[in-house]
């Protein structure tokens, strides 16, 4: 578990995705063949803006291990500045405040904590914009 998540620090600390060197698109997080292109292309890093629009939600009742202190609770696919679409918890409201089209941007937070002792996980959620 340990292992899995430090491989994945650059994606999951910094929001930072790929774009195709030969199309332009951005995809996040980063991959080796850019499905526009159809084939095994050149990316280059980009540090996303972390801040987008709720794309679709759920609000989730029953949660699953780890996560019963917090329901209910939203999980929403967030469309960022740059296109990319992710997943992500909004935070800092309560569901019912959570719309299509909901202005937010990323934060850092802890997601889960492993065992009685064990590691802390952090990563990104996503909380209102205030206009």
């Amino acid at each position: 578990m340990v292992v899995r998540s430090w491989r994945h620090i650059k994606e999951r600390y910094n929001l930072i995705g790929v774009r195709c060197k030969n199309c332009g698109t951005v995809y996040f997080p980063s991959r080796e063949i850019c499905p526009k292109c159809r084939r095994k292309t050149d990316f280059e890093d980009i540090k996303l803006s972390g801040r987008g629009k709720v794309y679709t939600y759920s609000v989730v009742h029953v949660a699953p291990k780890d996560f019963e202190k917090q329901a209910p609770y939203v999980i929403a696919i967030i469309e960022l500045e740059e296109g990319v679409k992710i997943t992500g918890q909004v935070v800092d409201c309560k569901p019912e405040e959570v719309y299509i089209g909901m202005p937010v941007e990323a934060v850092f937070r802890r997601i889960k904590e492993d065992g009685d002792d064990g590691v802390i996980t952090y990563g990104y959620k996503f909380k209102p914009v205030e206009n």
